[in-house]
C-alpha cells in the first residue's frame, strides 16, 4: 500500500477539532495529586501574533505536555493583557472605540493560537479589560485604602505632553515617551500610590528562595531595583531661620569632607528661591523637561544652580551652600543629598565644573591628601584624616562612631533605605480600570462602597484626541457622596496596566470566582513553570511578587510560607533574531507565523523554534533550517507508515544487532528525558530524536522479526518523544502505530536499564591530539590492557612508525592519546 502524504494542514485541523471534542486540557477544578502550572506571560492583543510569541509559547506548551505524561495533573491557561495605551492610540488612529478594537484582535489573535496546537484549557479564557475580571482589583484597590496601603500625594512625574499621560521611567527612552517620541516633561500631578515599600524586605529576602528556579540574572536585576543600603539619615539645620534639610548616605564616614548640599530641582526651598531669581527660574524651567527616571539623569550632562543659602554643618557648624542640581531626584530620600566630591566621583565633576571646594578626608596608599590637586574622586577605604576627633580611624569604624556623635546631637540616625519607591498607578487616559474614589467637597476622597463595585468603564466613546473621554461625560463623573450624599465626582484616572497583569496568574486557578480568589487559588498556586521575555525581569515580575503578598495578607492565599512566591520556577526565553537583528516591521525583517504555518503546518514551526537554539538563547531565523524541520517529520511521517500496525513481538532472545540497536532506542528515551527534566534543552532532545530515526530508517523492511520488534519499539517511543513538540503528527502517528488514546495523556516511556548496558565501550584513538582510529573495549578493561592492545594494533604501529612513544594518556570510556616523538 502506498505511504499517504503527509499534508500537515489537513491532518492539524482534525487532531484539533479531536482534542476539542473530547476537552482533551482542561484541567481539574482543584487538583487532586500531583499538579503541575505551566504559564506563559499572556499578551497584549496586538491582533497578530509574532515570531517571540510562537516561541514563547511553544516552549511553555512542550514543558505542559512532557509534565501532562509524566503524570502529573496540568494547568496550561490563557487569556489577554487587554487594557492600556497601545490599544486606546490605534483605535484613535483607526477610528474605532478601544472596546471594539481589543475585542476584534482577541479573536483573530485566539484563532491564531489554536492554529499552533497549544494544550490550553481554553474554559478559563478571560481579558482583563471586562468587568468580571477588573471589579476584583477595584475591591482589593479600596481593602488596600483601608489598610494605609493605597494613598494619595503630589508627585513628580514623568508627562507625556502628547500622549497626555504620566509615563513609567522604564517608558522613557533617550528623553522621550516610548511611543509618542514627544520630549517629557517633569510635572507635578496628585497621584494614588500602592505602598510597595512596606513590603521592600520581604520582597528582597524572598529572592533568596528562588535561587534554584529563577536565572540569577533575573534576581540581580531585582536585588539592584530594590536597592538595600545601609547608612545614615543626617540633618543640616538652615543657617538662616528654622528647619533643617535630611539627607541619607551610606558613607557617613565621610561627612567632614561635605562641600555642599545639592537639592532636586522640585525641592521646595529650590522652588522658593526661584521666586526671587530669574535665573534659578530658567533652570528650573530647563529641567522641568527632563525625565526623571534614574537611567537618564546618570547619563545627562550634570548642572545646577546656587539658591543662595546655607546650611550648617551638623558636627562643625560650618556654613555650606545649597545648590539645586539636575541630578538629584525628588523622589530620593527627601529630594537631598550631602556632596562630598573628594569622594563621589559625580560630585567631584559637579565640583569642578562649578569651583566648589574638594576637601580630601580618606588617605590610602598612593592617593593624594589634597582634594584640590585629586585627578578623580577617590572612594575606596582608607584611614580618617581632615576629620577632627575621627582623625586615624579607619573608614568603615568611622561609619557607626560618626553617626553615633550626629545622633546624641539629635542631628542623625543609622537607617536602612531602599532604592524601591512606591508605585504610582494613576494614569490620564481612558482604557484601563477606572479607579474607585469619589472627590467629595466635604468629605475629601472616599472610597466606593463595595456593593457599588464594579465602577464601570463606558465602551462606547468614538475617541478624536488624547484626552480621557472621561472628563467630560457628566453621567460618569457626576455622582453622589457614599458617605454624606453630597453632589461629587468620580475620580476618572485609570489605573497602571502593571496592575492587571499582577494577579492575573492567580485569576486563572479560579476565573468565574464570586470573589477575587477562591480556595482553588491555593490548590493550584504557586505557578510551577512561568515562560516570558527577559525584558519583564524587573517591573511585571516584582509587582507580581509584590500583589501575590497583598493577596495573602488579605486573606485570599494560605499564610503558610509556600504561597508567598508566585511563580516557582522562571524561564526567560531568548529574542527570534534575522540577518543579526530583533525581527521588527520598522527593519523590514519580520516573518508571518500564520504564512508559515499555512504552509509547512504548527508541527514544522513548532518543531524549528525549539530546535534552532536552547530556550534562554537568542535564535537566529533560517529558512533552511525551516525545511530541515518539515523534511525530518515527513522522514518520519513516511517511516511509521512503512512500518505498519501489527509489531512483532519482542523475543526473549535478541541478535547482536538488535540488542544495539535497542540499546540506541533506550539511550535517545534516557537523553531526552535528561534534558526535559527541568533542564528544557529542547535542542538536545530533539537531535536525539533525530539521530535515532536516522538509525531505525536503516532497518530494511526484510529485517529478522527480532529487529523489526525493536524497530516496533522505537517508533512507538520516538512517537511518545516527540509529543511535546510535533503533537499533530504524533496523535495521528500514535494511532497508526495501533496505539489508543490521546498522545499526550500516554506515558512518558522509561528507559530500560537492561537495555542500556553495554559490554564494551567505543574509544577514540588520536596521536599527539590528532583522531586516528576508533576502537572497542571491553566495559571493564584496564589502563594497562588498554594501552597494549592500542600499541600493538597494525594502523596505530603505522602512525607511530619512526617514532619513540613518550607517553600514553587515557581518559577511561572516552578516548586513548599516545603521545610520541
Amino acid at each position: 500500500m502506498d505511504t499517504p502524504a503527509y499534508s500537515p494542514q489537513e491532518l492539524e485541523a482534525a487532531v484539533q477539532q479531536r482534542w476539542h471534542d473530547q476537552q482533551a486540557f482542561k484541567a481539574a477544578a482543584t487538583p487532586s495529586g500531583d499538579k503541575f502550572y505551566a504559564l506563559a506571560m499572556f499578551p497584549y492583543p496586538s491582533g497578530q501574533l509574532h515570531m517571540g510569541h510562537v516561541r514563547n509559547y511553544s516552549i511553555a506548551d512542550a514543558i505542559a505536555r512532557y509534565q501532562r505524561m509524566r503524570g502529573k495533573e496540568v494547568l496550561q491557561p490563557m487569556g489577554w493583557d487587554a487594557f492600556g495605551l497601545p490599544a486606546e492610540n490605534a483605535a484613535l488612529k483607526h477610528g474605532v472605540a478601544p472596546a471594539r478594537w481589543t475585542m476584534d484582535n482577541i479573536a483573530h489573535m485566539r484563532g491564531q493560537l489554536q492554529r499552533l496546537g497549544l494544550s490550553y484549557d481554553w474554559s478559563r479564557e478571560f481579558a482583563t479589560c471586562t468587568p468580571d475580571y477588573y471589579r476584583w482589583e477595584q475591591w482589593l484597590f479600596v481593602k488596600l485604602w483601608e489598610k494605609g496601603l493605597v494613598y494619595q500625594r503630589l508627585g513628580t512625574v514623568n508627562w507625556d505632553p502628547v500622549d497626555q499621560t504620566v509615563l513609567a521611567n522604564e517608558q522613557v527612552v533617550d528623553g522621550c515617551g516610548w511611543r509618542s517620541g514627544a520630549p517629557v516633561e517633569r510635572k507635578k500631578i496628585v497621584q494614588y500610590f500602592l505602598r510597595i515599600t512596606a513590603y521592600a524586605e520581604e520582597l528582597l529576602s524572598g529572592l533568596d528562595t528562588l535561587s534554584e528556579g529563577w536565572p540569577e540574572q533575573v534576581l540581580t536585576m531585582q536585588r539592584n531595583w530594590i536597592g538595600r543600603s545601609e547608612g545614615a539619615e543626617i540633618h543640616f539645620p538652615l543657617a538662616a531661620g528654622d528647619g533643617v534639610i535630611k539627607v541619607f548616605t551610606t558613607r557617613p564616614d565621610t561627612l567632614m569632607g561635605a562641600t555642599y548640599l545639592a537639592v532636586a530641582p522640585e525641592h521646595p526651598l529650590a522652588v522658593q528661591a526661584a521666586e526671587n531669581s530669574a535665573k534659578l527660574a530658567t533652570f528650573l524651567e530647563r529641567c522641568r523637561h527632563g525625565s526623571v527616571s534614574e537611567t537618564s539623569i546618570e547619563t545627562q550632562e550634570k548642572e545646577g544652580h546656587p539658591l543662595g543659602l546655607n546650611v550648617q554643618h551638623p558636627l562643625t557648624g560650618v556654613e555650606l551652600p545649597v545648590w539645586t542640581a539636575n541630578f538629584v531626584l525628588m523622589g530620593y530620600g527627601e529630594g537631598a543629598v550631602m556632596s562630598v566630591p573628594a569622594h563621589d566621583q559625580r560630585d567631584f565633576e559637579f565640583a569642578r565644573k562649578y569651583g566648589l571646594p574638594i576637601r580630601a578626608v580618606i588617605q590610602a596608599g598612593g592617593v593624594t591628601s589634597d582634594g584640590e590637586a585629586m585627578p578623580e574622586a577617590y572612594t575606596g577605604s582608607g584611614t580618617l584624616f581632615n576629620s577632627g576627633t575621627f582623625d586615624g580611624l579607619p573608614n568603615e569604624e568611622a561609619k557607626d562612631r560618626i553617626t553615633a556623635a550626629l545622633a546624641a546631637k539629635g542631628l542623625g540616625r543609622k537607617t536602612v533605605n531602599f532604592r524601591l519607591r512606591d508605585w504610582g498607578i494613576s494614569r490620564q487616559r481612558y482604557w484601563g480600570t477606572p479607579i474607585p474614589m469619589i472627590h467629595c467637597p466635604h468629605c475629601g476622597v472616599v472610597p466606593v462602597p463595595e456593593q457599588d463595585l464594579p465602577v464601570i468603564l463606558p465602551t462606547h466613546y468614538q475617541l478624536k484626541d488624547p484626552r480621557s473621554p472621561l472628563l467630560d461625560d457628566p453621567e460618569f463623573t457626576q455622582v453622589a457622596c457614599p458617605q454624606c450624599g453630597a453632589a461629587a465626582r468620580r475620580e476618572t484616572d485609570t489605573m497602571d496596566t502593571f496592575v492587571e497583569s499582577s494577579w492575573y496568574y492567580a485569576r486563572f486557578a479560579c476565573p468565574d470566582a464570586e470573589q477575587m480568589l477562591d480556595q482553588r487559588a491555593a490548590g493550584w498556586l504557586p505557578v510551577d513553570q512561568y515562560v516570558g521575555g527577559v525584558e519583564h525581569a524587573v517591573l511585571h515580575l516584582l509587582y507580581a511578587r509584590f500583589f501575590n503578598r497583598l493577596l495573602r495578607d488579605v486573606g485570599l492565599l494560605p499564610a503558610d510560607g509556600a504561597h508567598d512566591e508566585p511563580f516557582r520556577h522562571l524561564l526567560t526565553q531568548g529574542m527570534v533574531l534575522k540577518d543579526g537583528s530583533k525581527m521588527s516591521k520598522s527593519k523590514g525583517n519580520t516573518v508571518d507565523p500564520q504564512g508559515l504555518i499555512d504552509r509547512y503546518g504548527a508541527d514544522t514551526a513548532r518543531l524549528f523554534i525549539l530546535f534552532a537554539a536552547p530556550p534562554e538563547q537568542h535564535l537566529e531565523w533560517s529558512d533552511s533550517a525551516v525545511e530541515g524541520a518539515y523534511r525530518f517529520l515527513n522522514r518520519f511521517w513516511r517511516l511509521v507508515h512503512e512500518y505498519g500496525t501489527t509489531p512483532p513481538a519482542l523475543p526473549a532472545e535478541l541478535s547482536a544487532e538488535a540488542v544495539d540497536l535497542r540499546r540506541a532506542v533506550h539511550q535517545c528515551i534516557d537523553r531526552v528525558s535528561r534534558n526535559m527534566d527541568g533542564r528544557y534543552h529542547f535542542n538536545v532532545a530533539i537531535a536525539a530524536i533525530m539521530e535515532l530515526t536516522n538509525s531505525l530508517m536503516k532497518v530494511p523492511a526484510d529485517a529478522p522479526a527480532d529487529l523489526r520488534a525493536v524497530l516496533g519499539e522505537g517508533l512507538r517511543a520516538l512517537t511518545l518523544l516527540l509529543a511535546p513538540f510535533a503533537p499533530h503528527i504524533a496523535e495521528v502517528l500514535w494511532e497508526k502505530l495501533g496505539q489508543s488514546g490521546v498522545i499526550s495523556h500516554a506515558s512518558w516511556p522509561v528507559a530500560d536499564a537492561g537495555a542500556l548496558r553495554c559490554d564494551t565501550v567505543t574509544m577514540v584513538i588520536q596521536i599527539n591530539g590528532k583522531l586516528r582510529e576508533r576502537m572497542d573495549f571491553p566495559v571493564d578493561a584496564d589502563n594497562a590492557s588498554i594501552e597494549q592492545t592500542v600499541l600493538v594494533d597494525p594502523a596505530i604501529q603505522r602512525h607511530l612508525e619512526g617514532k619513540t612513544v613518550r607517553k600514553v594518556i587515557i581518559v577511561p570510556g572516552r578516548l586513548v592519546n599516545v603521545v610520541a616523538g
